[in-house]
């Protein structure tokens, strides 16, 4: 009885510490709160006198995990549905407006921030108030300089880019036309606070989200990991007989695995002559003996995400035309990356070029198309080079097209890719690499640079097993689709 009794009271208590321990957190583990008060901070310099004022994103109508909009995470690390968050430049305070505790969504969902004191002190955020409380605030922000986002909201997968090219869309759509949330938001601002003059916050975010402090840089770096980690896994496994779709799920898994919230951006995982598409992603191809793929795809972790591009043959082979073709990309890409430092992208192309012409003066060609192909492809940056505006790559961040502001110049903390395509267009032949280069003081570290890109890399990397079954299936015999 007494053996049973202390069982009891073990299971008991470990029952306890399992429960205690499953409840979700209420704030994010991404980056600590300090973080976030440190960017409120340098937003009320930025504003001065004037008020910032943003909406959170909503709730989606479906049964699926809420993400925040990128914009209001990057100022709060709160992942409620609806917030508000109010920063007053001349009180040098912040504000957030939550909805009120809802015990019964509690109960089903686990807990939720609500308005209160252990609200502010978890995230560190001056006041948390319920959300109604807005609106007589809104009334008193008549006459003031008010600042909010004119862009639309992106999240997961978005970038600046796509919403820009979604709001034109939905304008242009007679049977649409509806106003976006940020645009309604300032209309109903302008209704409530008479006198009221409105201007745009995002310059502001953008210019303090191009260069990424450290503990952004190890989440890139981490989203890197994994990123190279899925296209690896989907290189080891590969075989001829599969679909597009097959080695994209491969990645898929890897991610979540790691603990990615979703992705990205869609899996560009284009085979043969579909790589001739930049962005294919329809991935419903059979690969084939022989194929070329091309494999673009990365996580979306903790709000941060990475865009990591390589090419492997299907078979785990490079044939001799392969070879010749991939290594004069490959040896004119290095000739780019290494000359990446600090300073003016025109500067960086100059000296990219002069290494490109002793990798063409030096490499033995068989074919006359390769050739004029190498040569289209180092052209391209010489014009680029004695313009003295050339560019090499997007930033990347929080989103895989990641936000900037104009500058002169390259600087450490900065974060972006080089996706340099050598094509033959009148044979669809297309390839290209990408790689996630960070600026450091002295130069440049490519954080990408595990995942193999030489050949020798990615036959070794080819033989080894991967977790899904390798080439086991013949073209035809896939599982039903």
């Amino acid at each position: 009885m007494q053996i049973n009794h202390i069982l009891t009271l073990a299971v008991s208590v470990l029952l306890t510490a399992s429960v205690g321990s499953a409840q979700p957190p209420l704030f994010t583990d991404a980056l600590p709160k300090e973080e976030f008060s440190a960017r409120r901070a340098r937003v009320m310099e930025a504003i001065g006198d004037g008020m910032a004022v943003m909406q959170g994103a909503t709730e989606t109508p479906a049964y699926e995990r809420f993400r925040q909009s990128n914009q209001f995470f990057y100022l709060t690390g709160v992942e409620v549905p609806r917030a508000i968050l109010l920063i007053d430049g001349r009180a040098k305070t912040s504000t957030l407006y939550v909805a009120p505790r809802n015990e019964r969504m509690e109960r089903s969902e686990g807990p939720i921030l609500s308005p209160g004191a252990e609200a502010e002190g978890i995230t560190g955020i001056d006041r948390v108030a319920a959300r109604d409380d807005f609106n007589d605030v809104a009334r008193q922000l008549a006459g003031r300089v008010v600042f909010t986002p004119f862009r639309g909201e992106t999240r997961s997968a978005g970038t600046p880019d796509r919403e820009a090219a979604y709001a034109r869309a939905r304008k242009a759509d007679v049977w649409d036309g509806q106003p976006s949330r940020e645009e309604w938001f300032q209309t109903k601002l302008k209704q409530q606070a008479s006198g009221v003059e409105i201007k745009d916050l995002d310059p502001i975010l953008d210019g303090m989200r191009l260069i990424k402090s450290p503990r952004e840089i190890a989440l890139v770096r981490e989203a890197t990991r994994i990123a190279g980690e899925g296209i690896m896994e989907a290189m080891r496994s590969a075989g001829p007989g599969m679909y597009e779709y097959e080695l994209g799920a491969i990645a898929d898994y890897t991610f979540r695995k790691n603990n990615s919230q979703g992705v990205g951006y869609y899996a560009l995982v284009a085979a043969g002559k579909n790589a001739s598409w930049p962005h294919y992603h329809a991935s419903q191809t059979l690969v084939r003996d022989g194929d070329m793929v091309l494999f673009d795809y990365a996580p979306d972790f903790k709000y941060y995400t990475s865009d990591v591009t390589r090419m492997f043959p299907i078979n785990g082979k490079f044939t001799p035309d392969q070879r010749e073709l991939y290594t004069i990309y490959v040896d004119l890409y290095q000739a780019l990356m290494t000359s990446i430092r600090p300073g003016r992208a025109g500067d960086i192309l100059q000296d990219a070029v002069k290494k490109m012409d002793v990798v063409m003066a030096s490499y033995k060609f068989t074919n006359p198309k390769y050739k004029e192909a190498a040569a289209r492809f180092v052209e391209g940056y010489r014009t680029q080079a004695s313009s003295g505006r050339g560019s090499l790559g997007h930033m990347v961040g929080m989103e895989v097209h990641d936000v900037t502001v104009p500058f002169e110049a390259l600087k450490p903390g900065m974060i972006f890719t080089i996706e340099p395509a050598l094509t033959i267009p009148e044979d669809r032949v297309y390839i290209r690499l990408e790689d996630m280069i960070l600026i450091t003081e002295r130069g440049y570290e490519n954080l990408s640079a595990f995942a193999p890109m030489d050949v020798a890399g990615i036959e070794k990397l080819m033989a080894e097993t991967g977790f899904a079954e390798k080439g086991a299936r013949k073209p035809g015999t896939a599982m039903a689709r």
